[in-house]
C-alpha cells in the first residue's frame, strides 16, 4: 500500500515548510491533510515517513539510529564527532554514563538546594521590578535553567549565562538556516564570521568550565565532568559533551516554563488550583522540599498538559536499518522515520479537543486510558532524552517557587508566536506582568 503524501517538488521540499512557517507547523498540516502516516521530503533525506499515530510508533520504538544528515547541522559544535548520531555501540556506554549522573533520585536531592537558591535569586530579581515587570520568561529563566545545570551536572556556576545563551542562539540560527535555506540577515561572510566568534566563545566557556572543575582537585562521579574523567574519556570528547549537555538542558527546562506560565495566565482557573496546591503543601514556607514536589500532584498535571501542548523539542527522526512494516505500509531499509511530537501530542484520536488547555487528563485514570507512546515531550526508544527525570524536577521546583509568590498575566498587545528554533521558541518571547500573590486564609 502506497503512504500518501504531497507531490515531489523539484527543491526537495524546502518550500513547502518554508510556507507552512517552519518544519513544526508543516507536520501539523501534513497530519491533518493525509493522515497518520504520512510520506514527504525532507531536506538531507530521499524517504522520509512521519508517524502520528501512539500505537503505531510502537513498531518504530527500538530504532537507534539517527540520521546522520539531518543532523549534520550540529557537526561544527563538536570535535570528536558528532554526539547526536553516535553509532549504536558507541552511544550505550555514554548514554549509560549521562543517566548516571543526570537520572538518579540521590544526585537530584543532593543538588535540590542549590537548585531553591537559584530561582529565589531570580525570583528576588523580580519581585524587585517596578511596576510587575514586564519580565521576559524565556530570556531570564533559560538563563537560569543554564545556571542550573552547570551547578548540577558540571560542578559549579561558572558561566555568563546571557553571553552563552546568545552564542548558541548565534550558532543554531546560521546552521538551521543553511539547513533549510532560510533568508537571514547579512552576508554569507559576515554571518560566518559571528558563527565562528560565537563557536569560539562558547568552546572557550566549556574549557573554563571544565579548567576550574580540575583546579578544584575533584574526581567526583556525582558531576558529569568528574564521571567523563574517572570513565577515561577523551579532553575532545569531554568537552563536547558538556557543550551539548548545556545546550539541550538549557532550552529544555526554561523554555518548558515558560510556556506553562504563559498557559497559566491565559487560564486563571488553573493557576488559583495550583496556588491552593501550594498553599495546601507548603504551609507557611516560600519553597518547596524535595519530597514536597510529590505531592503537588496538580502543578505536575498542568505542566505535562503544557508540555503535550507546546513540546520543548517538536520532532525527532530515526533511520531504518532493514524494511519496516507499519500498520499496512513498507517503509524501506534507509529511510528517515519522523517522530512528529507536535502532531503526535494534537492527534485527536487520542486527545479530545486536543487545542484546549485541560491539565486533567493527566490524572493516573485518564492517562491509564492512552497508549504509552500519546505523549513523548523527551523523544522515545533508545534515544530518549537523558535529562528527562532531572528536566521534571527543575521545572516543577521553578513552577513552584513562583507560582507561590507571583500572579502571572500576559503584556496586553504582546502576541505569543510558536517559532521552530532549534526548540519550540517564541518568536517575541513570552512577556508577562509579575505581581506579588496574596495568600488566601
Amino acid at each position: 500500500m502506497t503512504i500518501p503524501g504531497p507531490q515531489p517538488r523539484p527543491d526537495g521540499g524546502v518550500g513547502a515548510i518554508t510556507a507552512a512557517g517552519g518544519l513544526h507547523t508543516y507536520q501539523l498540516w501534513l497530519h491533518t491533510e493525509y493522515g497518520p502516516v504520512v510520506r514527504f521530503q525532507l531536506p538531507g533525506a530521499e524517504t522520509a515517513v512521519s508517524i502520528a499515530d501512539p500505537v503505531l510508533l510502537e513498531a518504530t520504538a527500538h530504532l537507534d539510529r539517527r540520521p546522520e544528515r539531518l543532523f549534520a547541522f550540529l557537526d561544527p559544535l563538536f570535535e570528536s564527532g558528532n554526539l547526536q548520531v553516535l553509532p549504536a555501540e558507541e552511544h550505550a556506554p555514554w548514554r549509560r554514563l549521562l543517566l548516571s549522573v543526570l537520572a538518579g533520585r540521590p544526585s537530584h536531592e543532593r543538588h535540590f538546594a542549590r537548585f531553591t537558591a537559584l530561582a529565589t535569586e531570580l525570583a528576588d530579581r523580580w519581585a524587585a521590578l517596578p511596576d510587575g515587570g514586564p519580565v521576559a520568561l524565556q530570556k531570564d529563566l533559560t538563563a537560569l535553567s543554564l545556571r542550573m545545570i552547570c551547578a548540577y551536572a558540571l560542578g559549579g556556576d561558572t558561566v555568563d549565562p546571557d553571553g552563552v545563551v546568545t552564542a548558541f542562539e548565534e550558532v543554531l540560527t546560521e546552521y538551521l538556516g543553511r539547513l533549510y535555506q532560510a533568508p537571514l540577515p547579512g552576508t554569507p561572510e559576515e554571518r560566518a564570521g559571528r558563527t565562528e566568534q560565537a563557536l569560539a566563545y562558547l568552546r572557550t566557556t566549556v574549557d573554563r568550565v571544565i579548567a576550574a572543575h580540575r583546579s578544584g582537585g575533584r574526581a567526583d562521579r556525582g558531576d558529569l565532568i568528574g564521571a567523563l574523567i574517572e570513565a577515561g574519556q577523551s579532553p575532545a570528547r569531554i568537552r563536547d559533551t558538556v557543550l551539548v549537555t548545556m545546550l539541550a538542558a538549557h532550552h529544555t527546562t526554561g523554555v518548558a516554563v515558560s510556556w506553562t506560565l504563559h498557559l497559566l495566565g491565559r487560564h486563571p482557573e488553573a493557576a488559583g488550583r495550583v496556588a491552593d496546591e501550594l498553599d495546601h503543601v507548603l504551609g507557611d514556607r516560600t519553597v518547596p522540599e524535595y519530597t514536597d514536589l510529590r505531592r503537588l500532584t496538580y502543578l505536575e498535571m498542568v505542566l505535562k498538559e503544557s508540555l503535550r501542548l507546546y513540546p520543548p523539542g517538536p520532532y525527532g527522526a530515526r533511520e531504518t536499518t532493514e524494511p519496516l512494516a507499519l500498520g499496512g505500509y513498507g517503509i524501506p531499509a534507509g529511510a528517515v522515520v519522523f517522530y512528529p511530537f507536535w502532531a503526535v501530542h494534537l492527534n485527536p484520536d487520542h486527545w479530545p479537543e486536543p487545542e484546549r488547555f485541560r491539565p486533567e487528563r493527566f490524572t493516573p485514570e485518564e492517562s491509564a486510558k492512552r497508549p504509552r507512546l500519546a505523549w513523548i515531550p523527551f523523544g522515545l526508544g533508545p534515544r530518549t532524552c537523558e535529562g528527562a527525570g532531572l528536566a521534571m524536577v527543575e521545572a516543577e521546583l521553578l513552577l513552584a517557587v513562583l507560582l507561590r509568590r507571583f500572579r502571572f498575566r500576559p503584556v496586553p498587545g504582546h502576541q505569543v508566536t510558536p517559532i521552530e528554533r532549534f526548540v519550540l521558541w517564541a518568536a517575541d518571547d513570552i512577556r508577562m506582568t509579575v505581581s506579588p500573590r496574596v495568600r488566601q486564609g
